[in-house]
């Protein structure tokens, strides 16, 4: 079993910056792709940003220039730096990643708890 553990939502004020962390754990032989969804209240979830293993990202329109995503293959994690934060922000904030699993020896998809962030004055 592969866990992931986010950190680093809040509460900002509407042009402020967050990161955000996610830390996967567990029977990791390899991690693969890793990404950021979001979800807000009444909407569906979405694609924020995604970023494969070797390194290619791909960002939501609404996201480009004011966030960006990267990784640590030696520990597992990967970032979400927020700036320019607006109120269309607001939403719970999930971590992705696809993880070939020591113990099935397949990969699989796992998803965080979610962390909240809310941007508000």
């Amino acid at each position: 079993q592969v866990q992931l553990v986010e950190s680093g939502g809040g509460l900002v004020q509407p042009g402020g910056s967050l990161r955000l962390s996610c830390a996967a754990s567990g029977s990791i032989f390899r991690t693969n792709a890793m990404g950021w969804y979001r979800q807000a209240p009444g909407k569906q979830r979405e694609l924020v940003a995604a970023i494969l293993r070797g390194g290619s990202i791909n960002y939501a329109d609404s996201v480009k220039g004011r966030f960006t995503i990267s990784r640590d293959n030696t520990k597992n994690t990967v970032y979400l730096q927020m700036n320019s934060l607006k109120p269309e922000d607001t939403a719970v904030y999930y971590c992705n990643a696809n993880v070939w699993d020591r113990s099935s020896w397949r990969d699989h998809d796992y998803w965080g708890q979610g962390t909240q962030v809310t941007v508000s004055s």
